[in-house]
């Protein structure tokens, strides 16, 4: 039988079939066939065996862009330690864009050059691979400071905070495995600039912000990825802060350091299980405060890679162990000493 071909009526939803078409394991996905009815409404889906460990040994991390108008990119394997490597290049040269990935691509959207004008590029990667950066679309607005993106494996998410105008209240959407401009998901459940975000499979967070003040906040909103729609309260954070980083695996979200409502730097790592709603709990602390920062994860670790203390910028990466309550441990260097970088993965939480 044909790819997605309908299923006899007396096939029930998780039998498996090999497809003498595609030569590919397939299973049967939904549809209450077998089940007193003789509407036939699931479909025949492919089985797949991709991992990060099939495409590139372990789950890869790349940290993309910065200040001083880098195009770099760079790469980690997250369960081991060690400086990063270079993977090639962004289209443009651009610090404080916004990420996302699937297991096969990765996603940098919006961003800066210097100045008061911004950008709408978005360019992805292969992330198995090495090389420079393809034209994958355009944002809606155009945007110049830093804001919060993520994704499941499919749909990846973004709100990219200030624009030339002030801040957006906007969230976009892309379809990671196509290419095309992006489009709008809804709004946050209010206007703010230089949050951050991260997600599970099903439900996305965006973490804290600037509101016009400047005065950080410490609200945590939440959407479904798969719908469209408005944000929804979450919680709150324990220290409201900007300019920081979070990066999950599919039950744990963490949002470490950042500007705090008193303007000095915090070097607080919180966490919250996306599943669930409310208030961010102490997770540890980074091996220092700073700001404009990037991180990725994997299922068991959190990196997070560069940024500006009060007085340096720092090419450090540093990681957590999600699952263990703690302080971060040292992972090794980016190729340069940069903030305004942002990272993504192969295996992050969004993926299941």
């Amino acid at each position: 039988m044909p790819i997605n071909e309908n299923a006899p009526l007396n096939v029930v939803p998780g039998a498996i079939r090999f497809n003498t078409d595609s030569m590919k394991l397939e299973y049967y996905r939904g549809g209450p066939v077998g089940f007193g009815t003789t509407t036939t409404t699931g479909e025949w889906v492919n089985l797949t065996t991709d991992s990060p460990d099939i495409q590139t040994g372990g789950t890869r991390g790349l940290f993309g862009g910065g200040a001083g108008a880098t195009n770099v990119i760079d790469y980690i394997t997250i369960s081991t330690t060690g400086n990063a490597i270079d993977f090639g290049d962004l289209i443009t040269a651009r610090q404080r864009t916004v990420s996302c990935s699937s297991n096969t691509r990765g996603l940098w959207a919006g961003g800066y050059v210097s100045g008061p004008t911004g950008l709408n590029i978005i360019d992805y990667v292969t992330i198995s691979s090495t090389g420079h950066a393809i034209d994958f679309g355009d944002t809606i607005d155009t945007h110049r400071d830093t804001g919060a993106g993520f994704s499941s494996q499919t749909r990846g998410i973004f709100n990219i905070g200030g624009n030339v105008t002030g801040n957006t209240n906007t969230i976009e959407y892309i379809t990671i495995a196509s290419t095309g401009d992006a489009k709008d998901f809804g709004d946050l459940s209010f206007t703010r600039d230089r949050l951050s975000g991260t997600s599970s499979s099903t439900r996305g967070i965006f973490f804290t912000g600037i509101i016009a003040g400047p005065t950080s906040t410490n609200v945590i909103d939440f959407i479904t990825i798969s719908t469209l729609g408005n944000a929804a309260d979450f919680g709150d954070v324990t220290v409201g802060r900007w300019h920081s980083s979070a990066s999950s695996n599919s039950t744990r979200a963490l949002i470490g350091s950042g500007v705090g409502a008193d303007g000095n730097i915090t070097n607080t790592i919180d966490y919250v299980t996306i599943a669930t709603l409310g208030n961010a709990l102490d997770f540890g602390d980074l091996d220092t405060g700073k700001r404009i920062y990037g991180s990725t994860s994997s299922p068991t670790r959190v990196v997070w890679g560069g940024g500006i203390t009060p007085a340096t910028t720092v090419a450090a990466i540093f990681y957590s162990t999600i699952s263990a309550l703690g302080n971060t441990i040292s992972f090794g260097d980016l190729t340069s000493a940069r903030y305004g970088v942002e990272g993504c993965s192969n295996g992050h939480g969004g993926l299941g």
